[in-house]
């Protein structure tokens, strides 16, 4: 497997990747209703932002992806995802792990993302990367906004949670 920077011409193969593992999640309980991936500026955002990678086969083929933006000298990681294909062979972990060593060479003060809490793949994989939950107090402004939006966009806001990583 290698990581690499993604490129605009990877796009359609991210989105691809992206509503592969929907169903995983939809398996899951984490979502329903019709499959949606990432949009080209949600993308360009990202890839503007520095924190766009892709993991590819050893054939070059696209299997996973980690897209974030810097946001209050933090990485937001908005976007993880791994094909269904390939999920449990270390890519998500790989992926998370080269945007975590990005943003400290950076120099951010750590990382944040929302997932949902009851899929074993996503908080639970998440803190073992060394994010924890944040909750009540000490739930930024912005992740709450975040986590308003995904409640108004249909995921089920009793099983999302926010977590960070600080550096």
């Amino acid at each position: 497997m290698l990581i690499r920077p993604a490129t605009t011409a990877d796009f359609d193969a991210l989105r691809r990747i992206e509503l592969a593992a929907f169903e995983t999640l939809r398996a899951a309980g984490a979502v329903s209703g019709v499959p949606s991936a990432s949009s080209d500026q949600q993308l360009q955002r990202y890839l503007d932002d520095g924190f766009l990678e892709v993991a590819c086969h050893h054939s070059g083929d696209p299997i996973g992806f980690c897209g974030g933006y810097i946001a209050e000298h933090l990485l937001h990681i908005a976007e993880m995802d791994v094909h269904p294909n390939s999920q449990g062979q270390g890519v998500g972990r790989a992926l998370l792990t080269a945007a975590i060593d990005k943003a400290r060479a950076q120099r951010l003060d750590g990382a944040t993302l929302t997932t949902d809490r009851l899929a074993p793949f996503n908080a639970a994989f998440y803190a073992t990367m060394g994010f924890r939950a944040l909750a009540g107090d000490e739930l930024p402004a912005r992740l709450r906004g975040i986590l308003t939006e995904e409640a108004e966009i249909g995921l089920d806001p009793a099983r999302r949670v926010a977590m960070m990583l600080r550096f």
